[in-house]
């Protein structure tokens, strides 16, 4: 079997391919990506078992001719691949749409005409805007910045594809934790970094405002496990904890007590996004239903950090 992977010398891409070339029945696992982000970790450090299966090609998924020519005899695709800048969502609405959206319909057009038989897309909970109860993949999406709303357009071009082939939608939530590609614009890291290397955080709004999050490893492992799995076609949620920002800094505060934060703006009372659970992905992240300790998580991510 042949993958190949968009957006894989990205944050999640390094993770998803890292697992993907220990599957016996992957021969080739191609990594498609632009190197926009200048993220070279992918390329360096200790030789992975696995990694001779990987070939890299460096393109463009609005290059349409690079696309076919390289989804030739190719079975899943895996697009992740996408502008995604936290915390500015609503900045550049031009480069979301272009990227995000009209990227991703050039990839469509280009598995229609290839022999792909599977397509997995990394969506995003924000396609849902906000909520202060718990969504599941039955509430109806209400993006509300750029981001979201170019991701959501991305899917409705995925869609495109249901009725030809085996179409994965994943909506994932704020993803963090270790990896040697990682994103400091993702607030738990950000938050991580600033505690462990400044002892001072700084908290927007009221702090009361709730997101949903799951771990690299959960996103990259059940990501993976759609290749081999019967999981049914279709759009899935794949988020672990659903948390305030103050619930995250009361974390940190219990592994670093001499912490401090302040807040900015905290008269305001930002929008918040609580997002149910989805058990099928979970199981097959974890191998059961039963979600990893937060406080475990931050210990394992700071435990990667040099001094």
């Amino acid at each position: 079997m042949r993958v190949l992977v968009t957006g894989g010398a990205g944050y999640i891409g390094i993770e998803l391919v890292k697992n993907l070339v220990t599957f016996d029945e992957v021969a080739e696992v191609v990594v498609y990506d632009n190197l926009s982000r200048d993220s070279f970790s992918l390329f360096v450090g200790r030789k992975h078992p696995g990694f001779e299966k990987i070939t890299f090609v460096e393109g463009d998924i609005l290059d349409s001719r690079s696309l076919l020519k390289n989804l030739a005899d190719i079975d899943i695709v895996y697009h992740l691949a996408a502008k995604v800048t936290t915390p500015f969502a609503n900045v550049d609405p031009h480069y979301y749409e272009q990227v995000n959206h009209w990227g991703t319909s050039e990839l469509v057009y280009a598995v229609e005409l290839s022999k792909v038989k599977h397509l997995v897309y990394t969506s995003s909970i924000g396609v849902y805007g906000s909520s202060d109860k718990q969504v599941d993949e039955g509430q109806p999406p209400n993006p509300r910045t750029f981001y979201a709303i170019s991701k959501y357009r991305g899917e409705e071009q995925v869609k495109r594809l249901e009725n030809k082939m085996k179409v994965h939608i994943i909506r994932c939530g704020n993803v963090f934790g270790y990896s040697p590609g990682m994103r400091f614009d993702a607030v738990i890291n950000k938050f991580v970094f600033e505690a462990n290397f400044k002892k001072k955080i700084k908290v927007n709004g009221d702090g009361m405002q709730t997101r949903s999050f799951i771990h690299i490893d959960k996103v990259a492992r059940g990501l993976a496990e759609l290749l081999r799995s019967d999981t049914a076609a279709g759009t899935y949620n794949f988020v672990e904890h659903n948390m305030s920002i103050m619930e995250i800094v009361d974390t940190l505060k219990e592994l670093m007590p001499e912490l401090e934060f302040m807040f900015v703006n905290q008269h305001l009372s930002l929008r918040k996004i609580l997002v149910k659970p989805n058990e099928i992905m979970n199981r097959l992240a974890n191998g059961s239903s039963q979600n990893l300790d937060f406080k475990a998580e931050i210990e394992e991510l700071i435990s990667h950090l040099r001094f």
